[in-house]
Protein backbone atom coordinates (compact mmCIF):
# COMPACT_ATOMS: atom_id res chain seq x y z
CA UNK A 1 0.00 0.00 0.00
CA UNK A 2 1.35 3.54 -0.51
CA UNK A 3 0.13 7.46 0.92
CA UNK A 4 -0.68 8.26 -2.07
CA UNK A 5 2.18 10.48 -2.78
CA UNK A 6 4.56 10.10 -6.12
CA UNK A 7 8.41 10.85 -5.83
CA UNK A 8 7.40 13.74 -8.18
CA UNK A 9 5.28 15.39 -5.89
CA UNK A 10 7.47 15.28 -2.82
CA UNK A 11 10.31 17.20 -5.33
CA UNK A 12 7.63 19.50 -6.36
CA UNK A 13 7.15 20.10 -3.02
CA UNK A 14 10.85 20.51 -1.78
CA UNK A 15 11.03 22.71 -4.91
CA UNK A 16 8.59 24.98 -3.88
CA UNK A 17 9.60 25.17 0.19
CA UNK A 18 13.11 26.22 -1.16
CA UNK A 19 12.31 28.79 -3.37
CA UNK A 20 10.13 30.54 -0.50
CA UNK A 21 13.32 30.39 1.81
CA UNK A 22 15.18 31.93 -0.97
CA UNK A 23 12.19 34.83 -1.80
CA UNK A 24 11.24 35.61 2.11
CA UNK A 25 14.85 37.29 3.01
CA UNK A 26 14.95 39.46 -0.85
CA UNK A 27 11.27 40.31 0.06
CA UNK A 28 12.22 41.75 3.71
CA UNK A 29 15.77 43.56 2.68
CA UNK A 30 13.76 44.81 -0.64
CA UNK A 31 10.92 45.90 0.87
CA UNK A 32 12.85 47.60 3.60
CA UNK A 33 15.52 49.23 0.67
CA UNK A 34 12.06 50.38 -0.77
CA UNK A 35 10.76 52.46 2.21
CA UNK A 36 14.22 53.61 2.56
CA UNK A 37 13.91 55.32 -0.70
CA UNK A 38 10.77 56.04 -0.86
CA UNK A 39 11.89 58.26 2.58
CA UNK A 40 14.49 59.87 1.20
CA UNK A 41 13.06 60.54 -1.97
CA UNK A 42 9.97 62.17 -0.20
CA UNK A 43 12.54 64.45 1.89
CA UNK A 44 14.73 65.63 -0.86
CA UNK A 45 11.73 66.55 -3.23
CA UNK A 46 10.50 68.45 0.09
CA UNK A 47 13.57 70.51 0.33
CA UNK A 48 13.98 70.93 -3.45
CA UNK A 49 9.60 72.53 -3.17
CA UNK A 50 11.69 74.55 -0.25
CA UNK A 51 14.02 75.68 -1.91
CA UNK A 52 11.97 76.86 -4.41
CA UNK A 53 9.89 79.19 -2.37
CA UNK A 54 13.27 80.81 -0.62
CA UNK A 55 14.30 81.65 -3.69
CA UNK A 56 10.98 83.03 -4.93
CA UNK A 57 10.60 84.74 -1.86
CA UNK A 58 13.96 86.41 -2.30
CA UNK A 59 13.59 87.44 -6.33
CA UNK A 60 10.30 88.35 -5.59
CA UNK A 61 9.28 90.97 -2.78
CA UNK A 62 5.40 90.36 -3.46
CA UNK A 63 6.05 86.52 -2.20
CA UNK A 64 6.54 86.21 1.31
CA UNK A 65 6.84 83.36 3.75
CA UNK A 66 5.63 85.37 6.80
CA UNK A 67 8.29 86.57 9.50
CA UNK A 68 5.82 86.45 11.98
CA UNK A 69 5.56 82.43 11.36
CA UNK A 70 9.53 81.76 11.04
CA UNK A 71 9.62 84.38 14.39
CA UNK A 72 7.18 81.95 15.93
CA UNK A 73 9.05 78.61 15.34
CA UNK A 74 12.22 79.85 16.55
CA UNK A 75 10.64 80.47 19.95
CA UNK A 76 9.02 77.20 19.70
CA UNK A 77 11.52 75.56 18.55
CA UNK A 78 14.80 77.19 19.64
CA UNK A 79 14.20 79.29 23.21
CA UNK A 80 12.36 76.97 24.68
CA UNK A 81 15.33 73.93 24.15
CA UNK A 82 17.48 76.45 26.02
CA UNK A 83 17.12 75.21 29.39
CA UNK A 84 17.51 71.48 28.12
CA UNK A 85 20.29 71.88 25.45
CA UNK A 86 22.11 73.59 28.30
CA UNK A 87 21.38 71.07 31.35
CA UNK A 88 22.47 68.39 29.25
CA UNK A 89 25.34 69.91 27.67
CA UNK A 90 26.57 71.73 31.07
CA UNK A 91 26.11 67.65 32.49
CA UNK A 92 28.36 66.33 29.45
CA UNK A 93 31.25 69.02 30.36
CA UNK A 94 30.88 68.00 33.52
CA UNK A 95 31.54 64.17 32.54
CA UNK A 96 33.84 64.99 30.03
CA UNK A 97 36.74 66.22 32.96
CA UNK A 98 35.99 63.75 35.90
CA UNK A 99 36.45 60.82 33.45
CA UNK A 100 39.32 62.26 31.91
CA UNK A 101 41.33 63.47 34.91
CA UNK A 102 42.39 59.91 36.43
CA UNK A 103 43.87 58.66 33.12
CA UNK A 104 45.49 61.76 32.06
CA UNK A 105 46.88 62.43 36.08
CA UNK A 106 48.86 58.68 35.85
CA UNK A 107 50.71 60.41 32.93
CA UNK A 108 51.29 63.71 34.99
CA UNK A 109 49.27 65.70 32.13
CA UNK A 110 45.94 66.42 34.26
CA UNK A 111 46.00 69.66 32.69
CA UNK A 112 45.44 68.01 29.12
CA UNK A 113 41.63 67.68 30.02
CA UNK A 114 41.13 71.53 28.34
CA UNK A 115 42.46 70.24 25.01
CA UNK A 116 40.53 67.26 25.03
CA UNK A 117 37.56 69.18 25.84
CA UNK A 118 37.66 71.65 23.82
CA UNK A 119 38.53 69.65 20.31
CA UNK A 120 35.51 67.55 21.27
CA UNK A 121 32.76 69.53 22.19
CA UNK A 122 33.58 72.19 19.28
CA UNK A 123 33.88 69.37 16.68
CA UNK A 124 31.66 66.98 17.75
CA UNK A 125 29.71 67.01 20.71
CA UNK A 126 28.44 70.28 21.04
CA UNK A 127 26.61 69.99 17.20
CA UNK A 128 25.35 66.61 18.18
CA UNK A 129 23.93 66.99 22.00
CA UNK A 130 22.08 70.15 20.65
CA UNK A 131 20.91 68.00 17.62
CA UNK A 132 19.60 64.99 19.57
CA UNK A 133 17.90 67.44 22.02
CA UNK A 134 16.27 69.33 19.33
CA UNK A 135 15.27 66.10 17.81
CA UNK A 136 13.34 65.06 21.09
CA UNK A 137 11.87 68.17 21.57
CA UNK A 138 11.05 70.17 18.49
CA UNK A 139 11.43 67.42 15.89
CA UNK A 140 8.48 65.16 16.74
CA UNK A 141 6.47 67.87 17.52
CA UNK A 142 6.78 69.49 14.39
CA UNK A 143 5.75 66.03 12.91
CA UNK A 144 2.91 65.82 15.30
CA UNK A 145 1.74 68.90 14.85
CA UNK A 146 1.41 68.33 10.70
CA UNK A 147 0.52 64.60 10.60
CA UNK A 148 -3.01 66.31 12.84
CA UNK A 149 -3.78 68.65 10.76
CA UNK A 150 -3.21 66.29 7.62
CA UNK A 151 -5.80 63.82 9.63
CA UNK A 152 -7.94 66.36 10.22
CA UNK A 153 -8.41 67.58 6.23
CA UNK A 154 -6.87 71.00 7.32
CA UNK A 155 -3.69 70.47 4.65
CA UNK A 156 -6.65 70.17 1.93
CA UNK A 157 -8.86 73.19 3.47
CA UNK A 158 -5.61 74.97 2.80
CA UNK A 159 -4.88 73.79 -0.89
CA UNK A 160 -8.84 74.32 -1.67
CA UNK A 161 -7.89 77.93 -0.99
CA UNK A 162 -4.63 77.86 -3.12
CA UNK A 163 -2.48 78.65 -0.23
CA UNK A 164 0.39 76.10 -0.56
CA UNK A 165 1.25 74.12 2.68
CA UNK A 166 4.93 74.04 1.77
CA UNK A 167 4.87 77.91 1.72
CA UNK A 168 3.19 78.30 4.68
CA UNK A 169 3.84 75.16 6.82
CA UNK A 170 7.05 73.85 6.17
CA UNK A 171 9.35 76.42 5.14
CA UNK A 172 8.96 78.54 8.38
CA UNK A 173 9.53 75.40 10.46
CA UNK A 174 12.41 74.83 8.10
CA UNK A 175 14.14 77.90 8.46
CA UNK A 176 13.41 78.15 12.40
CA UNK A 177 15.27 74.65 12.70
CA UNK A 178 18.41 75.80 10.87
CA UNK A 179 18.35 78.77 12.65
CA UNK A 180 17.49 77.34 16.14
CA UNK A 181 19.96 74.45 15.85
CA UNK A 182 23.04 77.28 15.02
CA UNK A 183 22.45 79.13 17.94
CA UNK A 184 21.89 76.15 20.36
CA UNK A 185 24.96 74.42 18.85
CA UNK A 186 27.20 77.85 20.31
CA UNK A 187 24.74 77.52 23.71
CA UNK A 188 25.95 73.65 24.03
CA UNK A 189 29.50 74.60 22.98
CA UNK A 190 29.69 77.53 25.59
CA UNK A 191 28.40 75.60 28.11
CA UNK A 192 29.90 72.53 27.85
CA UNK A 193 33.17 74.21 27.80
CA UNK A 194 32.64 76.18 30.78
CA UNK A 195 31.08 73.39 33.12
CA UNK A 196 34.25 71.34 32.19
CA UNK A 197 36.50 74.61 33.03
CA UNK A 198 34.37 75.39 36.56
CA UNK A 199 35.06 71.44 37.68
CA UNK A 200 38.64 71.47 36.59
CA UNK A 201 39.36 74.67 38.66
CA UNK A 202 37.05 73.99 41.47
CA UNK A 203 37.66 70.13 42.13
CA UNK A 204 40.43 69.32 40.03
CA UNK A 205 43.47 71.86 40.75
CA UNK A 206 43.74 72.45 37.56
CA UNK A 207 44.92 76.61 37.70
CA UNK A 208 41.76 78.76 35.36
CA UNK A 209 45.35 80.30 33.74
CA UNK A 210 46.47 76.94 32.51
CA UNK A 211 43.01 75.66 31.65
CA UNK A 212 42.49 79.14 29.97
CA UNK A 213 46.02 78.77 27.94
CA UNK A 214 45.66 75.26 26.71
CA UNK A 215 41.89 75.45 25.52
CA UNK A 216 42.97 78.90 23.72
CA UNK A 217 46.07 76.90 22.22
CA UNK A 218 44.75 73.79 21.37
CA UNK A 219 41.32 75.21 20.15
CA UNK A 220 41.14 76.85 16.67
CA UNK A 221 38.39 78.97 14.76
CA UNK A 222 38.32 75.85 12.12
CA UNK A 223 37.38 73.71 14.96
CA UNK A 224 34.58 76.30 15.67
CA UNK A 225 33.41 76.42 12.21
CA UNK A 226 33.06 73.01 11.47
CA UNK A 227 31.35 72.08 14.18
CA UNK A 228 28.61 74.90 13.57
CA UNK A 229 28.77 73.88 9.79
CA UNK A 230 27.19 70.69 11.14
CA UNK A 231 24.91 72.01 13.15
CA UNK A 232 23.02 74.14 10.31
CA UNK A 233 23.14 70.98 8.04
CA UNK A 234 21.62 68.75 11.11
CA UNK A 235 19.18 71.74 11.53
CA UNK A 236 18.01 71.44 8.02
CA UNK A 237 17.71 67.71 8.11
CA UNK A 238 15.25 67.42 11.63
CA UNK A 239 13.21 70.34 9.77
CA UNK A 240 12.89 68.61 6.51
CA UNK A 241 12.46 64.95 8.23
CA UNK A 242 9.97 65.83 10.42
CA UNK A 243 7.53 68.10 8.08
CA UNK A 244 8.07 64.75 5.16
CA UNK A 245 6.66 62.31 7.73
CA UNK A 246 4.24 64.77 9.38
CA UNK A 247 2.74 65.55 5.56
CA UNK A 248 2.75 61.85 4.63
CA UNK A 249 0.55 60.43 8.12
CA UNK A 250 -2.15 57.92 7.22
CA UNK A 251 -4.24 55.93 9.44
CA UNK A 252 -5.41 58.51 11.80
CA UNK A 253 -4.20 59.21 15.27
CA UNK A 254 -1.99 55.89 14.93
CA UNK A 255 -0.54 57.14 12.13
CA UNK A 256 0.28 60.55 13.85
CA UNK A 257 1.78 58.56 16.36
CA UNK A 258 3.98 56.24 13.90
CA UNK A 259 4.91 59.32 12.44
CA UNK A 260 6.60 60.75 15.41
CA UNK A 261 8.13 57.87 16.56
CA UNK A 262 10.07 57.55 12.84
CA UNK A 263 10.82 61.51 13.40
CA UNK A 264 12.94 60.82 16.02
CA UNK A 265 14.95 57.77 14.81
CA UNK A 266 15.40 58.83 11.08
CA UNK A 267 16.11 62.17 12.39
CA UNK A 268 19.07 60.53 14.89
CA UNK A 269 20.19 58.02 12.70
CA UNK A 270 20.49 60.56 9.96
CA UNK A 271 22.31 63.15 12.55
CA UNK A 272 24.94 60.50 13.42
CA UNK A 273 25.90 59.70 9.79
CA UNK A 274 25.99 62.90 8.00
CA UNK A 275 28.74 63.42 11.32
CA UNK A 276 30.48 60.32 9.55
CA UNK A 277 30.25 61.83 6.52
CA UNK A 278 31.07 65.57 7.63
CA UNK A 279 34.38 64.15 10.17
CA UNK A 280 35.30 62.01 7.01
CA UNK A 281 35.06 65.00 4.52
CA UNK A 282 37.00 67.04 6.70
CA UNK A 283 39.54 64.25 7.79
CA UNK A 284 40.14 64.38 3.90
CA UNK A 285 40.67 67.90 3.92
CA UNK A 286 43.12 67.86 6.33
CA UNK A 287 40.50 69.84 8.91
CA UNK A 288 40.82 68.05 11.41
Amino acid sequence: MTDGSSPTSSRGNGTVGFTKLLIAPLEFFGGRLIALLDQVGAVLLLLLDAGRWVLRSLMNRRVRLGRAAVVTQIVRVGVRSIFIVSLVSGCVGFILAFQLSPPLDEFGRKDLVANIVSVAVLRELGPLIGAIVLTGFAGASMAAEIGTMVVGEEIEALEAHALNPVRFLVVPRVIATVLSMTALAVLADLVSVGASLGVSVLILDIPYALYKSNTLDQAKLVDFLTGIGKATVFGGLIGLIACANGLRVTGGAAGVGRATTNTVVQCVVSIVIADLIFTAIFYALKLV
